[in-house]
Formats: structure tokens, sequence, C-alpha cells
């Protein structure tokens, strides 16, 4: 197995590297610098060179409220440079695994997880990107894995618990909506489940949280338990949310997403999030 990561910088392809390192599996990350997804020239070339047997395509455009306003860039990264890695795939005979997100689904409909084949429909530009990126691998290619994840947390780049960290440096307290459900997901151990599905060879799409449910206000409550701060949280509403800090994309109210497709596959699910942050803040 010769494998290439995307986004080797962010959250999720740093960890996938670590992982497919430790298990001796031969593997290169790139990022911008090494080629731009938008180009396909560039892509198919720099694939074409490489000649990876899969592809694991963590790269993407995820800045949720800019992509609002940022469109084309948002599509030209998440939709055209995901057409170009497939295609790249196809050129080579490679596999491509491609992560997603619950922002494919609407969010508000459904109480329950989200099941891996429930109707679509996004609610922002940056759900509507990821999901055309999920359509063009399926057209494009027969061998693909398609993982969504949600509320990722990981060494690299900016997340949710480094922010409640920073803001309990220099704020006694802080309000946190408290009726948008999910879980958060830590990318260590998405990684190694990603490298046991592309070990597995076993195609289709899968949802990869970690265990447990909750709210952003619960896990703000956790992150300072568990960092020993003594910030305040206040549990707010969406509504009264965007009153004091409007956003630009719509957020959905349930993130929960179903690990049914996962489970059916003989894939053990991931370890409860608060474990996972117990591990996390050990890290950093």
């Amino acid at each position: 197995m010769k494998v290439l990561v995307t986004g080797v910088k962010g959250q999720l392809g740093y960890d996938v590297v670590r992982h497919l390192d430790a298990r001796g599996i031969e593997n290169k990350g790139v990022d911008i610098e090494d080629f731009d997804l938008t180009d396909e020239a560039a892509v198919r070339g720099y694939i074409g060179d490489y000649k990876p047997t899969c592809i694991v395509h963590c790269a993407a455009y995820t800045a949720v409220d800019r992509a609002e306003s940022e469109r084309e860039t948002a599509f030209a990264v998440n939709v055209t440079g995901t057409k170009n890695v497939a295609l790249a795939a196809k050129d080579v005979g490679a596999e491509m695994m491609y992560i997603s997100t619950d922002y494919v689904f609407d969010g508000f409909s459904k109480e329950t997880p989200w099941e891996a084949d429930d109707p679509k429909n996004p609610q922002n530009v940056y759900g509507k990107t990821k999901y055309e990126g999920e359509l063009a691998v399926q057209k494009l290619l027969d061998d693909y894995y398609i993982v969504r994840i949600c509320w990722v947390f990981g060494k690299n780049g900016n997340n949710f618990v480094k922010t409640m960290l920073r803001l309990a440096e220099t704020h006694d307290e802080i309000s946190v909506v408290n009726d948008q459900h999910g879980v958060p997901t830590y990318t260590y151990d998405v990684a190694r489940l990603l490298c046991d599905i592309i070990e597995s060879h076993k195609y289709g799409v899968y949802q990869a949280p970690n265990e447990g449910d909750t709210t952003w206000y619960d896990f703000a409550v956790e992150i300072f338990r568990q960092a020993g701060k003594g910030t305040k949280v206040n549990p707010v509403s969406t509504k009264e949310y965007a009153k004091m800090n409007p956003t630009a994309a719509a957020r959905p109210k349930n993130s929960r997403l179903s690990r049914k497709t996962l489970i059916d596959a003989g894939f053990s699910r991931l370890p409860d999030y608060k474990d996972a942050l117990a591990r996390y803040l050990k890290e950093i």
C-alpha cells in the first residue's frame, strides 16, 4: 500500500500520517505548497508521478461562515478540487477516501442520528460544496470510501477546545449555545479508524464520530472541568446567541451521526468523547 494524504497541515491529515507512519505504511502528506487542488493539470501530474494506491483526501475549504461570501472559492476547492483528485485517482487506479461532514444533512428535520443514506439537504454553502464533493467521487470512481465526521478537534489547527481554553484566559464567564446537539470527535481517534478502513478495502459510506451525545454548552463545561478552569458557562439558545454574535452560515441543531454502516462493516466504535478530550488535553 502506498498512500497520499492531502491536507497534511490540517487537523485530520496530520493525524492520518502519524498513524500510517506508526503502521509502517508508505505514505506522503501534501498541502497547498505541493500543488493547487483547483489546478487539474497540477493535481493529475503530481499524483501521476507519485502513483499512490490510495488517496486520503482530507484537504478542504472549511471556513463555514466565510464560505457564504467566498462561494466561488469554496466550490473551487471542495468540488472542483475533489473532482481533480478523483480524476487523478482514476488515472493511476488508486482507491480514494473522501472526508465529508454532517453538514450534508439539513440538521433540523429529525431529532435522531442521521443515517448514512438519509436525504441530503445542506443548508449552507460549505455543506453544499461538501455534498457535491461526495457526488463527484461517487460518479467518477468505483473504489471509494466516504467518511463523514463532525465537531472535530485535533492537535493541528484551530478548534472549539482551543477556543474555549483561550477564552478562559481572559473571561470569567462566557455564553455557549445549548440547543445544538452532536458529538465532539478527536482526529487522532478518527485517523486510526480511517487507516483500519483503507486496510480493509471495504468500500462504502461511513459515519465516524466519537461515542456520546452532547451540546456545545455541555462540551464547554466538560472542557473547563477537565482543564481545571473556573470560567462560568452560560447556556443560551441559538437564536439568543445569534443576536449577540451573528453568523453568516446556518448551523445545524442536530449533528448526530449514526454509526450503523460502520458497525455493520465490522469496525469498532470510537472511544467516548470525554475520554478523547482527556487524552487530547494531555497532548496539547
